[in-house]
């Protein structure tokens, strides 16, 4: 009798182990149209104006559906059913589901690749379709209906895209190829479906597990070095795709967990850290503003994407906190295509109550995410405020050619910007907003990062560094010398912030003589007028002023400034308009030289009409440079040390420059105008290790440090 029920109770847990719950079936609806959900959506819509007007225009859209065949927009159909009741929205639903089975949706290009590519990701957005609908006239189909429809759809669907890219003994695809936004995509999207199906196809439920405890590993891909394959996530939470393909692939896997929680009440799927980290990261690359909310769009996005469908889910998972309900209300509805806004179906479903958001969120103004190279700095958390983004990290597939590039948003506008981005089989994707040429970046003899990295990746990635934020002085160095490493020794980058001026630091070194240009994409209007560079748009406005190694030729009249760097204007295809151009300018430094300091203050003006502008000057001596510049009672005084930048290997980078005796590579430090420069009031080092004045030690390390100081 005892061995009978151990043996009894072995084969019951394998059972349980093969095919979880197997007895228990889902009670449709079950994935996202829960009764209980649509029960809260009726209440808030009896109380919430913007909700009200949201449910008027989704049933308006449904209604006028009912004459079209849209199986894309079936999501507005489904709602419909479970908000009214009304068999015709569930009717026409229930057409679409049957004739779906009826089509083929395999894609004829994929199919003639070597294996066949079964499934892909127009696959995986019918796939997602087809599960809400099914499980949101659930009830309204009979049962021979649904054995239909999950037998042909599970053929036609599922099994291709889970036997491709999951299932042994047929999977083709793994992380290292496709594992960025296509894995979560097909894999995920299949399992919701397979999760809608678990009643009538009893290898459903096994499927669906299988799903749950894969999608740990594609959060936790830590890259390759054979490919040059980055690891999918940054340790601080950030996503090396653009924002984009990063909300576009985080939120296909949190579709399915968002299910799987709803099907699988009380019980806990696998643990994944980065999710808690997400929330922070899509709002620090984010640019609050009057209007539309804009993001950083480096690589393959737009800087009217957002990230509203991953916080969204997140949120209604428990996952971050009020700061999440900040970055909702700062996104606009319809403001892009893809978006989870409160008209459409999974927007209504998902959009909480926004009025309990914080002013600002409560983050910090500055991060860094060193692992894919991406850094954020700010002024304020408040709309229209000055944000500079800095990217020195991977250059594959969807990260372009842009190692030491950045973005300066000011007054609400992307006033120095990346060129953009354009549908991938046009010519101008490939020959132009991929490569260096449309980003804010120095090009050797013309060139930038090798064309082939596009698609083979860089073999040596670029980096960021050592930021710093204290206030009204922030930090950041770029290091891009592995993207150009074909042409380049140094291509270190240094952006120092203080108050009203960026200043840029280039630190360049060639393996032969050649010729240096700096590229600059303004958005707005342009002027040169004297030494300065000005652009414009609506309230926002900087001036560009060029330092080192040599000042803008201050009239046209270039031939009579040969020593000077002259201003061309380039031409490149315009993102919004790719039958017209739009003018980016090339600052070009007439020497063939193999090293180069470029320095260039970036002023960021209050108004375009500002007349007054820190008057500067240069100032050099034994092995240093710098500038001294005034503005508004202020001092600021910025030496470069020519000796620290690694052509000494084991003598001394030591300097006295103007009366501070340091071997740092660089030094500001600020004073009142009329006081004594020997008592700064601020003071940056960066990498040094120590610091005297009238043989007094300000600073000593036995190691070089970076930091900012301010006297109290």
């Amino acid at each position: 009798m005892r061995t009978k029920l151990v043996l009894g109770m072995t084969c019951f847990i394998i059972s349980v182990l093969a095919f979880p719950c197997r007895a228990q079936k889902i009670s449709h609806p079950a994935l996202y149209f829960t009764d209980k959900k649509i029960q809260e959506l009726k209440q808030r819509v009896k109380s919430d104006k913007e909700m009200e007007a949201a449910w008027n225009e989704i049933r308006q859209t449904a209604d006028e559906l009912l004459q079209k065949n849209d199986f894309a927009k079936s999501g507005y159909l489904a709602l419909a059913y479970r908000m009214t009741g009304e068999r015709k929205y569930a009717d026409k639903v229930k057409e679409q589901l049957i004739d779906q089975t009826k089509r083929n949706w395999s894609d004829a290009e994929m199919i003639l690749r070597k294996p066949a590519w079964r499934s892909e990701l127009q696959m995986a957005h019918r796939s997602f379709y087809a599960a809400v609908a099914y499980d949101a006239v659930y009830d309204a189909l009979t049962a021979d209906e649904r054995k239909l429809i999950a037998t042909e759809l599970t053929r036609l669907a599922i099994r291709p895209a889970l036997e491709d890219w999951l299932l042994e003994p047929t999977r083709i695809h793994s992380l290292n190829s496709m594992g960025h936004n296509w894995w979560t995509s097909c894999v995920c999207m299949a399992g919701v479906l397979s999760m809608a199906f678990e009643n009538e196809i009893p290898e459903a439920r096994e499927w669906v597990e299988q799903v749950n405890q894969a999608i740990p590993e594609w959060f936790d891909f830590a890259g390759d070095e054979l490919q040059h394959k980055p690891k999918t996530f940054d340790a601080a939470g950030g996503m090396y795709e653009s924002v984009n393909y990063a909300n576009f692939g985080i939120s296909e896997a949190l579709l399915f967990r968002y299910a799987w929680q709803n099907t699988h009440p009380g019980k806990k799927s696998p643990e994944i850290s980065q999710l808690s980290l997400l929330p922070s990261f899509f709002m620090h690359i984010c640019y609050p503003r009057t209007g539309m909310l804009y993001d950083i769009n480096f690589g393959d996005s737009h800087k009217d994407v957002t990230a509203e469908s991953s916080l969204m889910l997140l949120y209604a998972m428990g996952i971050g906190n009020t700061d999440v309900l900040w970055y909702l209300k700062q996104v606009q509805s319809g403001q892009h295509r893809d978006g989870f806004f409160v008209n459409r179906p999974m927007g209504f479903l998902l959009m909480p109550d926004v009025q309990k958001a914080p002013a600002v969120p409560s983050l910090p103004l500055s991060k860094l995410y060193a692992d894919f190279g991406w850094a954020t700095m700010r002024d304020s958390w408040k709309k229209d405020a000055t944000m500079l983004a800095v990217k020195s990290g991977y250059t594959w597939n969807h990260s372009h050619a842009d190692a030491n590039s950045f973005i300066l948003f000011h007054k609400g506008v992307d006033i120095i910007k990346d060129a953009g981005n354009c549908w991938y089989p046009r010519p101008e994707y490939r020959n132009y907003f991929f490569q260096s040429q449309a980003h804010n970046v120095v090009l050797f003899n013309g060139q930038g990062q090798s064309r082939e990295q596009q698609y083979h990746g860089s073999p040596l990635r670029g980096y960021l560094y050592h930021l710093l934020d204290e206030g009204n002085i922030k930090y950041v160095l770029a290091d891009g010398t592995g993207p150009v490493a074909d042409n380049f020794s140094r291509n270190f980058r240094h952006f120092l912030w203080m108050d009203h001026v960026i200043y840029i630091v280039d630190d360049l070194k060639t393996h032969k003589n050649g010729h240096f240009e700096w590229l600059w994409h303004p958005n707005g209007e342009v002027k040169k007028r004297g030494y300065d560079l000005h652009v414009t748009n609506g309230e926002a406005a900087v001036a560009i002023r060029p330092l080192y190694p040599e000042f803008l030729a201050k009239s046209d009249f270039v031939h009579d400034y040969p020593n000077d760097m002259y201003v061309e204007e380039r031409q490149g295809p315009k993102e919004t308009n790719l039958e017209e151009t739009e003018t980016y300018y090339s600052f070009n430094l007439p020497a063939e030289v193999n090293r180069v300091k470029g320095l260039t203050a970036v002023i960021l003006k209050d108004s375009p009409d500002q007349k007054e502008l820190p008057v500067m000057e240069r100032l050099q001596g034994e092995n240093w440079i710098g500038l001294r510049s005034v503005y508004q009672g202020k001092v600021t005084e910025l030496y470069i040390n020519q000796q620290a930048d690694g052509r000494l290997m084991h003598l001394n980078s030591c300097v006295d420059m103007n009366g501070w005796e340091t071997d740092a590579y660089m030094l500001a430090v600020t004073y009142p105008e009329g006081a004594k420069v020997d008592t700064p009031k601020e003071t940056v080092v960066i990498y040094g290790s120590y610091l005297r004045r009238d043989g007094k030690s300000r600073f000593s390390s036995l190691s070089k440090q970076y930091f900012i100081k301010k006297a109290k």
